[in-house]
């Protein structure tokens, strides 16, 4: 899979590759966004029909975005971020929703993302908060 080196690099500190596969890559009616530039890919995410638990239906789960260190603030993420809303609002989907990094929230809330959780720590990645967007 050709987004393992940089999910390793972003969001993993430099685990093995084989560690950074996550259980819900080959759920059915996920799918993998990315961007690239050249013959490398520099940004990705992953999208999955998972509910926020105690949450209304439709919800969709967004996990794994990164964007390689030499392409933030490019737009790249920003991209993916808008193509999923309009594909997953033309399946009715209610919302897209994250475990997003301290570091990261800036990103999410440029792009209409709420906190809905107070901050907690996943053990060797860091702190995070449970955010949403609201499609419908």
């Amino acid at each position: 899979m050709q987004t393992l080196p940089l999910r390793s690099k972003v969001l993993r500190n430099g685990l093995e590759l084989e560690k950074c596969i996550f259980p819900t890559d080959d759920i059915e009616d996920g799918f993998h966004l990315g961007f690239s530039s050249g013959d490398k890919i520099t940004s990705i995410a992953t999208f999955f029909w998972e509910d926020y638990p105690d949450d209304a239906v439709g919800g969709v789960r967004l996990r794994g975005m990164a964007t390689h260190p030499d392409h933030t603030g490019k737009g790249q993420g920003a991209a993916i971020i808008k193509f999923a809303v309009n594909e997953l609002s033309s399946q009715n989907a209610s919302y897209i929703w994250c475990n997003a990094r301290k570091i990261a929230m800036g990103f999410y809330k440029k792009l209409g993302f709420e906190v809905i959780s107070d901050e907690f720590d996943i053990p060797g990645i860091g702190p995070h908060f449970n955010m949403i967007k609201t499609l419908t």
